[in-house]
């Protein structure tokens, strides 16, 4: 049976990440301080707020309409660079599922479109040490376990993308604000990475 993705489950899945981003803001801002604004936590936690109430006060059609609603929502509410690049995440990953009920590989192209977003927005790669170092090896894993189904091609995106968060910790940053620091930006865990394995973890919990 094919797994099949519907719309009000994208939003379970988008209220879940705000719930676990509000639990975990405290985290979040204290890995910030480290080598970055100190906001990481506080300005997903106000975004992610903000995203959840659009979501109660509209009805959306179809996955695209309610991504576009989140990634906009992103973008006129997270100051910093998380704004800008969750918010396009969002917006490309919406606009690749399209108006149909998402199936796995529905799913795993709308990932990579997301990221690529990322990737354009922001011009980082792997080993730079941000949200990229997480997001690559989760897609890499979503795509080597599809054929098992979409839960577990979620779970083992979540725990390699956890993976690729602790392998970026030693390094040194190469964008961002933690770039700033240089060779003391290493050891410390990337806010970034860190809120996407959440998001990552809070799919699988959700939408298979």
């Amino acid at each position: 049976m094919t797994d099949v993705i519907e719309t009000r489950q994208f939003a379970d899945w988008m209220r879940r990440f705000a719930g676990v981003i509000h639990e975990n803001a405290g985290l979040l801002t204290e890995l910030d301080s480290a080598i970055g604004d100190a906001d990481h936590g506080s300005n997903m936690d106000r975004g992610m707020s903000a995203v959840v109430a659009a979501l109660d006060s509209a009805e959306f059609a179809s996955a695209a309409e309610l991504f576009k609603k989140v990634g906009m929502t992103l973008v006129s509410s997270v100051g910093g660079a998380s704004g800008p690049l969750y918010g396009t995440f969002f917006l490309r990953f919406g606009s690749k599922l399209g108006d149909e009920p998402a199936d796995a590989e529905a799913l795993g192209s709308a990932l990579r479109a997301g990221v690529e977003g990322i990737k354009q927005r922001g011009k980082a790669e792997v080993g730079d040490k941000t949200l990229i170092d997480a997001w690559a090896p989760a897609l890499d894993a979503y795509d080597a376990a599809r054929a098992d189904g979409l839960g577990a091609a979620l779970q083992a995106a979540a725990a390699a993308g956890a993976e690729g968060r602790d392998a970026a910790t030693p390094l040194v940053a190469h964008k961002g604000r933690a770039s700033y620091l240089g060779e003391r930006s290493a050891g410390h865990q990337d806010p970034g990475a860190t809120s996407t394995v959440l998001l990552l973890e809070t799919a699988a919990a959700t939408l298979a």
